[in-house]
C-alpha cells in the first residue's frame, strides 16, 4: 500500500467502525457487540498496522484482546475510573505530582490504539480532557525538586514533531530537570512514527529516555525493530512495561519469550505490571500470585537482563512485589531458596561469610550450609 508506512496516513485510516476492522479480521458476534456496546463508554481506534498483525481468524488472539472492544468491559464489579487516584495529585490539569522529585505530564489525549486495559480510559480521545501544556511546564519551573519529567498521555508521539520540540525545549530551559522521559505505546503500535526527522530531534534534548509497552512476543516485528534501532541509534535507550493480562501474556512460556525477543532487541524489560483494579477490566485481572509464579520462573531460567520487576501500581505509589525466597532469619543466619528450589543457610551479618571454612551444597530441599 503506498502510504502505509506514513504515520500521518496510519493515524488518517485509524479503524473506528466494525466494516473497516473487517478488512483485517473476521469480526466475531461478540466483538461487533462490543464494538457497539463498549465503545459508547470507551472510545476505540486500531491503527491499521497493529490490526495487520492480528490472527483474522482467531478472537481469543492475544493482540484483537488488547484492541476490540468487549462486552466484558461493561461488567466490572470492582473497578474504579481512576483507580491511582491521580486528581488527587494534580497541581494544574494534565501533571501529575506524586513523587518528589519527579512528575508525569500528561501532554496528549490520543493515541495510535485505544489500548482496551489503559489507565487512562477516563481521559483519552475525549474533547474536554485537552489542556494548556504550558501551565504544566510553568508549575514544573516553579517547583525547584521537580528532576526528572515524564512525557506521557496519551501518547506523546502523536504530537506533532514542533510541538513536541516546543515542550522539550521550554523543559530544558529549566535548569532542575535532569532527566527527560517519554512513555508511548508507538514503538508498538505504530512504529511508522519512529522517523528520522523525530529522533534527530530528540537527540538535541539529551539525556531522553524512553518506555514502550511490548505485551506479546508477535508485536516485536521488523519493524518495531527498525524503530527501536533508530532510538538506540540517537542515543535513547529503550526500556518496557508490559501489562500482565489475562489471555493475553498471563503465562510463563509467553512471558519467556517476549522477554527475551525484548533483550535480542536491545530493549530492557523494565517492569511488568499487575493490571490495575480499573473500570472495564475485570476480565484482564489476573490473581497476584500469577506475576509471581512467572518472575519465579524466569528469575535463574534466564539472564538477570531480561527479567522486569513486578509492579503493583496504587494510589500510594507503584510497590514492586518479589517472590518470596526468604525461609528463615535467626540471630546470626539467613535460610533463603534458590531458584531451583535448593535451601542455603547463610551467616548474617554477610561479613561473616568471609570469615568461613567453605561451603557445601546439597540437593533439593535439604539444606545448604556455607560458613
Amino acid at each position: 500500500m503506498e502510504n502505509w508506512d506514513s504515520w500521518q496516513w496510519q493515524l488518517r485510516q485509524q479503524i473506528r467502525t466494525v466494516e473497516a476492522l473487517r478488512q483485517y479480521v473476521a469480526v466475531s458476534e461478540e466483538e461487533a457487540a462490543g464494538i457497539r456496546e463498549a465503545a459508547k463508554e470507551f472510545g476505540w481506534g486500531i491503527s491499521p498496522y497493529y490490526a495487520s498483525l492480528m490472527d483474522p481468524e482467531d478472537p481469543n488472539c492475544p493482540l484483537r484482546r488488547q484492541a476490540i472492544p468487549s462486552l466484558a468491559e461493561l461488567h466490572d464489579s470492582v473497578g474504579l475510573i481512576d483507580p491511582l487516584g491521580e486528581v488527587n495529585h494534580s497541581p494544574v490539569p494534565g501533571l501529575i505530582h506524586l513523587y518528589p522529585d519527579r512528575v508525569a505530564f500528561t501532554v496528549s489525549n490520543r493515541c495510535a490504539m485505544y489500548c482496551r486495559h489503559c489507565i487512562r480510559k477516563r481521559m483519552v480521545n475525549r474533547k474536554e480532557a485537552r489542556y494548556n501544556w504550558r501551565d504544566g511546564v510553568e508549575y514544573i519551573r516553579r517547583t525547584p525538586q521537580i528532576r526528572d519529567v515524564l512525557l506521557t498521555g496519551g501518547d506523546p508521539l502523536l504530537l506533532p514533531d514542533h510541538t513536541l520540540e516546543q515542550i522539550l525545549k521550554a523543559l530544558r530551559e529549566i535548569e532542575h530537570v535532569e532527566i527527560i522521559r517519554i512513555g508511548t505505546r508507538t514503538v508498538c503500535t505504530l512504529p511508522q512514527r519512529i522517523t528520522p526527522e523525530l529522533v534527530g530531534m530528540l537527540e538535541k534534548y539529551h539525556p531522553i529516555w524512553l518506555n514502550t509497552q511490548f505485551n506479546h512476543p508477535k508485536e516485536l516485528t521488523p519493524q518495531a525493530q527498525v524503530a527501536i534501532e533508530r532510538l538506540l541509534r540517537a542515543g535513547i535507550p529503550v526500556g518496557n512495561q508490559s501489562v500482565l493480562l489475562k489471555g493475553v501474556n498471563d503465562n510463563v512460556d509467553t512471558m519467556k519469550a517476549l522477554v527475551q525477543k525484548l533483550v535480542r532487541f536491545r530493549v530492557r524489560p523494565y517492569y511488568l505490571y499487575q493490571c490495575d483494579v480499573l473500570r472495564g477490566t475485570e476480565h484482564f485481572r489476573t490473581p497476584i500470585e500469577t506475576g509471581l509464579n512467572i518472575i519465579n520462573s524466569l528469575q535463574g531460567f534466564t539472564s538477570g537482563l531480561a527479567v522486569p520487576t513486578f509492579i503493583v501500581d496504587s494510589p500510594a505509589g507503584k510497590i514492586p512485589l518479589h517472590p518470596d525466597r526468604l525461609v528463615e532469619r535467626g540471630t546470626d543466619y539467613i535460610v533463603i531458596r534458590s531458584f531451583e528450589g535448593k535451601i542455603v543457610k547463610l551467616p548474617n551479618p554477610p561479613n561473616q561469610f568471609l570469615a568461613g571454612n567453605g561451603s557445601k551444597m546439597v540437593e533439593n530441599n535439604k539444606m545448604m550450609s556455607i560458613g
